[in-house]
C-alpha cells in the first residue's frame, strides 16, 4: 500500500488524528526536521516506531506535547525543568524529568528508566495532533544512521510504505536538534547541546538559583 500524503492544514491534521487513533503511524514536519508519531493508546506502537527507524530499543523516544500544562501531566516538573520551559518552550529545548508514579508509561518509551523526556515544539502541527490525541511519542523520519528528512518527499524515500501518512507542510525549518537537559537531579545536566545553547541553559537556570552541572 503506498503511504498517504495529506497538505499540513486543518482538513490534513483532522485526518491525521484520525490515523493515529485507528493505530497509524504518521510522518509529520517540526520546528527542526520531520518526525514519526503514533498514539499512545497503540498497543506495539512505540515498538513499531522502533522497527520503522531500525533503532536500537534501549533508546528513549520523546513526547512532543501540546503545552506545559501537558507536560505536567505526562512527568514530574523539577524547579529547573520549570524554569527552562518557561524561558524556552515552545523551542527547541527537551527536558528530562522524572516519571509521575500515577502516570505508568510504556517501558518501550523510556528504554526501561524512570524518567521521560518532554519538549513543546514551536509547530502547530505537533501540538495540534498532541491536543487531540495526548501527548506523542515521536522520532526523527528517518532509518537510524541516515540524515533525518526534512520534507514529505523525504519521508517518503525513506519510510515509503512502513508509515501509514504525512502531513505535507513543506520544508522543515532544519537547523539544530533540540537541546537535552536532564532535569532529574538539584544540579541539571546537559545531555546534548543543539538549538539552545549552553550558555543559554545556565543563564535560565542561574535566574532561578539553579547551579548547572559541569560538563
Amino acid at each position: 500500500m503506498t503511504v498517504r500524503i495529506v497538505a499540513d492544514d486543518a482538513e490534513g491534521r483532522a485526518v491525521a488524528v484520525d490515523v493515529l487513533r485507528g493505530g497509524g503511524v504518521v510522518g509529520l514536519p517540526t520546528d527542526t526536521v520531520y518526525g514519526i508519531a503514533v498514539s499512545l493508546a497503540t498497543p506495539g506502537g512505540i515498538e513499531r516506531l522502533y522497527r520503522i527507524k531500525e533503532r536500537p530499543p534501549d533508546k528513549a523516544v520523546m513526547l512532543l506535547l501540546d503545552d506545559a500544562a501537558q507536560a505536567a501531566r505526562a512527568g514530574r516538573i523539577t524547579p529547573s525543568a520549570a524554569a527552562l520551559a518557561a524561558a524556552c518552550w515552545p523551542g527547541g529545548l527537551t527536558v528530562i524529568v522524572p516519571q509521575r508514579p500515577d502516570v505508568p508509561w510504556p517501558a518501550a518509551l523510556t528504554g526501561g528508566n524512570a524518567t521521560i523526556g518532554l519538549r513543546v515544539p514551536d509547530h502547530d502541527a505537533p501540538r495540534t495532533l498532541a491536543r487531540s490525541v495526548g501527548p506523542l511519542p515521536t522520532t526523527s523520519a528517518n532509518r537510524s544512521g541516515v540524515p533525518e528528512a526534512t520534507d514529505a518527499a523525504g519521508v517518503v524515500a525513506q519510510l515509503g510504505d512502513a508509515i501509514d501518512l504525512v502531513l505535507d507542510g513543506g520544508p522543515a525549518r532544519g537547523g539544530l536538534a533540540s537541546t537535552i537537559v536532564d532535569c532529574t537531579g538539584a544540579r541539571p545536566a546537559i545531555v546534548r547541546v543543539g538549538a539552545v545553547p549552553a550558555e543559554a541553559v545556565a543563564e535560565i537556570l542561574a535566574g532561578a538559583g539553579i547551579d548547572l552541572a559541569e560538563g
